[in-house]
C-alpha cells in the first residue's frame, strides 16, 4: 500500500462525524486488500446533551431513595462533623472524575477539557438537587431551622446518589 493510501486509510479510522445529531466515531471495515466494504458507527459520549441529563437524574434517583428514607442517614448527617462529609463530597466529585474520564474522554480528552469539566460537576450538582428535593419533600432537611445538618444530609446522600447518576449517564 501507498504511504498516502495508508494516511487516508489512518485519518479515515479517527473520523468523527454528526450523524442524526450526534457525534459517532465511523470505523472503516476493509478487506484484505483495503478496500473499503462498510462502516461501522461507534457512538461518540463526548457531549453533555438533555438526555443525559434526564439520565443522570433518574440514575441519581435510583440510589437517593432508598437512602434517603434511611434514620441511619439522617442521624450520620447530625454527628459526622462537617469536614468529614466535604471529604466524601471532594471523594465524590474524583470518583465521578475517573469514571467519567475512563468511559467518555479517555481517547480525546485534550480537545474536550471543557466538555469534561461540565459533565462531571453537572453529574455532581444534578446529583445534589435530586437529593435535596427529595430530603425536603420528606422534611429531613431541616433549611431555615438547621442549615447546616440539612446540608450535611444532601451531601452524604450525594454520594452514592452521585455514583449511580454517573453510570446511568454511560448508557447509550
Amino acid at each position: 500500500m501507498k504511504k498516502n493510501e495508508e494516511a487516508n486509510v489512518a485519518a479515515d479510522k479517527l473520523s468523527i462525524r454528526r450523524i442524526g445529531g450526534y457525534l459517532h466515531r465511523v470505523i472503516p471495515i476493509t478487506d484484505a486488500t483495503g478496500k473499503v466494504l462498510s462502516h461501522f458507527l461507534k457512538p461518540v459520549m463526548i457531549e453533555f446533551r438533555p438526555r443525559d441529563l434526564m439520565q443522570v437524574v433518574v440514575g441519581a434517583s435510583v440510589l437517593a431513595v432508598p437512602v434517603a428514607f434511611t434514620e441511619e442517614t439522617w442521624s450520620l448527617g447530625e454527628e459526622l462533623p462537617f469536614l468529614n462529609v466535604l471529604l466524601l463530597s471532594a471523594l465524590s466529585v474524583v470518583f465521578i472524575g475517573l469514571f467519567v474520564y475512563l468511559n467518555f474522554y479517555r481517547f480525546m480528552f485534550r480537545e474536550n477539557v471543557m466538555e469534561y469539566i461540565k459533565r462531571v460537576f453537572s453529574i455532581y450538582f444534578f446529583s445534589l438537587l435530586v437529593v435535596g428535593v427529595l430530603l425536603t419533600i420528606i422534611q429531613r432537611c431541616p433549611w431555615g431551622v438547621d442549615n447546616l445538618i440539612a446540608m450535611k444530609r444532601v451531601l452524604i446522600v450525594a454520594f452514592p446518589a452521585s455514583m449511580s447518576a454517573s453510570l446511568s449517564d454511560s448508557l447509550k
